[in-house]
């Protein structure tokens, strides 16, 4: 007798989650109007809390828009999502980082990334940000370093009616992101007044701050509070122990800079140095290596670069400490943030990243 073949039904390899996110999408499309989490949950049948994730879920991809009075309704997509970003300069450690943070933050959410390089230039920037404008994107975030052409990118921005994010030099009509600049100068001015009176007995003779003037008032606050900071511990310091010097947060001039300070004071035994990065802090470090002047100079820098890092694992480095800007949360932080503004929610006109100071381990 021959063996009964066995009933094969045709496999369907359906996700269950997936299913049920397209009901509820299909749901408000057919609806047309905005609907309660409540009703959706009850004209669905799917559990209460799958509802809710979903909706978020669907919020934070631009397909679902959630009113005021906590409402969701259906947004129609013709495109994907385009997002331009004009980086500071492929070159530059800490912009490789927002780039690389940036990258992987765009394609967890599915916007397309346009990425240009600023090159540290301004006439470069003022270029990019008209192809970003031609290209119509969705939302354009600039890092370029100069003040001088941040009316003249925001204004070719503003009359797109794009929206604009300005990371670290604010632009006009911008939303600002990034650290709080007199703040994590003034934290780094107090690391090295702290190092002073701990190693030199308190004694201070000249504080060096290596700005960078081309990025203008709110980037050079941060040798600002580094002098703060310093005169917090040491209130009777002369005034014209403070000097500004502008290394462009580049490391040649800041070395060239420093080493020329440093050959006009042979005899000096105590010098603070407050880097407004950790490039520019590098070089500084540079021209003191190059002296033999480890000993009489103490330097702080900007961004926790795995280089300024190393530098401060040495035993004889004057490298001090540094101030991590938490770059690899600019990445997730900048693209919800265009998604906000493009849902037209309101947001602060600065939106500060966490920052910690990182100090050497020596004995």
């Amino acid at each position: 007798m021959p063996t009964p073949k066995k009933l094969t039904g045709k496999r369907l390899y359906l996700i269950p989650v997936l299913t049920k996110s397209l009901d509820i999408l299909e749901l408000l499309q057919s609806s047309g109007e905005s609907m309660a989490l409540e009703s959706i949950y009850k004209q669905t049948r799917i559990s209460k809390t799958t509802v809710y994730r979903i909706l978020k879920t669907l919020v934070h991809r631009g397909y679902v828009a959630q009113t005021s009075d906590k409402q969701y309704r259906y947004v129609a997509r013709a495109k994907k999502l385009r997002f331009g970003f004009g980086s500071q300069s492929a070159e530059m450690p800490f912009s490789q980082a927002v780039t690389a943070s940036l990258r992987e933050a765009a394609a967890s959410v599915g916007v397309d990334l346009m990425v240009l390089d600023n090159c540290y230039d301004a006439d470069t920037a003022v270029l990019n940000a008209g192809i970003f404008v031609r290209e119509q994107m969705d939302v354009i975030i600039e890092f370029q370093v100069d003040q001088h052409v941040a009316p003249i990118i925001a204004d070719k921005i503003a009359d797109a009616s794009i929206p604009l994010i300005a990371v670290d030099i604010p632009h006009p009509r911008s939303t600002y992101f990034g650290v709080d600049n007199y703040r994590v100068g003034f934290e780094a001015g107090a690391l090295l007044a702290e190092f002073a009176i701990a190693r030199w007995h308190g004694k201070v003779e000249w504080v060096l701050g290596l700005d960078l003037e081309e990025a203008g008032p709110t980037v050079q606050s941060r040798v600002t509070g580094a002098f703060e900071g310093v005169k917090n511990l040491f209130p009777s310091l002369p005034v014209e122990s403070f000097v500004r010097i502008d290394g462009r947060g580049m490391e040649p001039k800041s070395y060239t800079a420093v080493l020329q300070f440093l050959k006009r004071h042979p005899k000096e035994r105590h010098i603070l140095i407050a880097a407004a990065n950790d490039t520019s802090a590098l070089g500084a470090i540079a021209a003191i290596r190059e002296l033999g002047r480890e000993k009489h100079t103490a330097v702080v820098g900007q961004d926790c670069l795995d280089a300024m890092i190393a530098e401060m694992r040495r035993p004889d480095s004057p490298a001090i400490g540094s101030v991590s800007h938490q770059v690899n949360s600019y990445g997730p932080r900048l693209i919800e943030l265009g998604l906000t503004l493009l849902r037209g929610e309101k947001v602060a006109p600065y939106v500060y990243v966490e920052h910690r100071v990182v100090r050497a381990e020596r004995d």
